[in-house]
């Protein structure tokens, strides 16, 4: 009952409000004016649509084969948010709270905040069934799960908000100084990562980083406040 209440209500209602959103969203269409400034932003810096990437002749190379500044600090950006690196990450953050806190459900909070974002993105992706953004620059091939919301963004922000969090419960110094970098910069610079580079719109990661920072919540209220 107490993870029912705690947990399995929460998620289903977080996946209907989601939903809900993301076909609302739709109703406006599949190319939405949000994408105007992404495309102008991309055209700005030399790359066109549907180009590869630098290294297949996409995108501005220089003179000497440099790539574009913009391409070279997001593609690592948002190669850091995939899904491999995200579990291996949070298994890694589990393992690390455990040796430094020997509290079992400190160490269980990453690793608990990326499932319930995880469940709730998959479930909410399905029902939306959001196209990417079209006539943009993506040097990746995209996911084949749907744009709406971004996966990679709400994991961003659970599990750097948890690593917040826990900061806060044990090491209060350290967290003045890492909290807002870990709560707000790293997430949100793999969002912008996200969009610059065509794999979302900016609606997907705004509902991304909600989905995201509300697992951190539901999993510091339960696990790392408790």
């Amino acid at each position: 009952m107490p993870l029912l209440r705690a947990v399995v209500l929460p998620g289903l209602c977080a996946i209907a409000v989601l939903a809900a959103a993301g076909r609302l969203i739709r109703l406006l269409g599949d190319d939405p004016r949000e994408d105007r400034a992404v495309r102008a932003l991309q055209t700005a810096l030399g790359h066109q649509p549907e180009q590869g990437h630098p290294a297949d002749g996409g995108g501005r190379v220089g003179p000497t084969g440099s790539r574009e500044a913009m391409d070279r600090v997001t593609e690592p950006l948002s190669w850091y948010s995939g899904v491999p690196q995200t579990v291996a990450n949070g298994a890694i953050w589990c393992g690390v709270t455990f040796l430094l806190t020997r509290d079992r459900r400190s160490a269980a909070a990453p690793a608990a905040a990326l499932a319930l974002e995880t469940a709730c993105f998959v479930a909410a992706a399905a029902l939306v069934a959001r196209p990417r953004p079209d006539r943009v620059w993506r040097p990746e091939h995209p996911h084949a799960t749907s744009s709406f919301p971004s996966g990679h963004t709400a994991a961003a922000f659970a599990l750097h908000g948890t690593l917040a969090d826990l900061l806060d419960r044990h090491r209060p110094r350290a967290a003045r100084l890492l909290g807002p970098l870990l709560r707000y910069g790293i997430p949100s610079a793999i969002a912008f990562s996200r969009v610059f580079r065509g794999q979302h719109h900016i609606s997907d990661t705004i509902a991304g980083a909600i989905l995201g920072r509300w697992s951190a919540a539901v999993v510091r209220q339960e696990l790392i406040s408790a």
